[in-house]
């Protein structure tokens, strides 16, 4: 397969972790005889360093012509610290994804067995735990009519949503389930705002579908505190904007680092991965920062163009990375001198490799005499 892939690296680490992925990516396409071409495009604070916008015009012309964008962070501690700034990195991804209408955010949630310990929630209560969220990513409050009065004391952000909007990501969510374990969980606000009512009808409507997919409702205040209490019992989380932004920044905890959790943002033509963390500006060229997120971002991509035994094949390098303590210092205390470039070193290894023991790659990724 031959895939034209536009590499948005941006802000903070955004750059050392899309480094790896990219890597990564190329020894699936060496391994697999396919054809990857990236090309690299400014986004964020580092865009409006360069031209005063944070998405330029040829960046999003380049993601317009392409197959899939490989997206790192934006963020900047200049513009994070400096409310009244009129230009902002963020802006950069919210006009990505509503020019591209990638309406659907898709989150995974893995509670992985080796990583147990490095959760702070109870073993016993994570063990298990595999989610798929679906957030609604172009409507709601983020991209509401926004006021703020002449004298700068009052503000308001409309939360507003469609028929059309709510109707095309739930299939999408109870599609996933079909292939899952049959269970979609509606998270809204039905009690108070009229517009998760809207939700919860349209929803419910869409269900009739989908008869083999059971559906269950939580005000998003509960499903806060089931997400800590008794995170197994989710398996498609379905919800607008802001309460999945939320929602899934809180079910990073469960696999001990936000550095594992990637994300697919969709649209009906087109389609783009990144991890969720954000920039983490205080790790730049540290060599500390997770690249796993990135490189599991680039494994949702292959799968997005059903390449599901080169995604595979990345997964299992993952896990072989957590099983050996191939990881960065948010994981990994022991070895504490494994960089972001060697964990990328290990899975491009890894795919070049797949028949290796994992004796033979703990001993050469951590310095050791190769055992044969």
């Amino acid at each position: 397969m031959k895939l034209q892939i536009a590499v948005l690296p941006g802000d903070g680490i955004g750059p050392e972790v899309t480094k790896q992925s990219v890597k990564v990516l190329k020894a699936i396409a060496h391994e697999f005889d396919h054809t990857f071409l990236f090309k690299e495009a400014p986004v964020g604070a580092i865009a409006i360093d360069q031209t005063g916008t944070p998405l330029p015009d040829d960046t999003l012309e380049l993601c317009k012509h392409t197959d899939a964008i490989l997206f790192g962070a934006i963020g900047d501690p200049k513009y994070d610290n400096n409310p009244s700034a009129k230009v902002r990195p963020e802006q950069g991804l919210l006009k990505l994804r509503k020019a591209l209408e990638l309406y659907a955010n898709i989150r995974p949630v893995k509670a992985y067995d080796t990583l147990l310990s490095k959760s702070p929630l109870k073993r016993d209560i994570i063990k298990g735990t595999d989610i798929s969220i679906y957030r609604e990513l172009t409507g709601g409050i983020y991209f509401g009519e926004k006021q703020l009065s002449d004298d700068g004391d009052t503000a308001s952000d409309l939360c507003e949503y469609s028929r059309f909007e709510i109707e095309r990501i739930t299939h999408l969510a109870f599609k996933a389930a079909q292939t899952r374990k049959r269970k979609v969980t509606l998270v809204d606000k039905a009690n108070v705002l009229e517009s998760s009512r809207l939700w919860r009808k349209v929803v419910k409507e869409v269900a009739r579908n989908y008869q083999d997919v059971t559906l269950d409702f939580l005000f998003v205040d509960n499903a806060a505190m089931q997400m800590i209490l008794n995170p197994k019992q989710f398996d498609v989380i379905l919800t607008e904007n802001m309460f999945g932004d939320i929602i899934s920044d809180e079910a990073s905890v469960i696999g001990g680092s936000i550095g594992l959790l990637a994300s697919a943002s969709v649209g009906d033509k087109h389609a783009m991965f990144e991890p969720i963390h954000g920039s983490y500006p205080q790790a730049k060229n540290l060599g500390i920062a997770n690249p796993i997120a990135s490189i599991l971002s680039a494994a949702m991509l292959l799968e997005h163009f059903e390449l599901f035994e080169e995604a595979d094949l990345i997964r299992e390098g993952v896990d072989r990375s957590l099983k050996l303590n191939i990881t960065t210092p948010d994981l990994n205390t022991k070895y504490n001198h494994i960089t972001t470039t060697k964990v990328g070193d290990f899975l491009e290894d890894c795919i070049n490799n797949p028949k290796d023991t994992n004796m033979n790659f703990a001993n050469i990724h951590l310095g050791q005499s190769t055992i044969i």
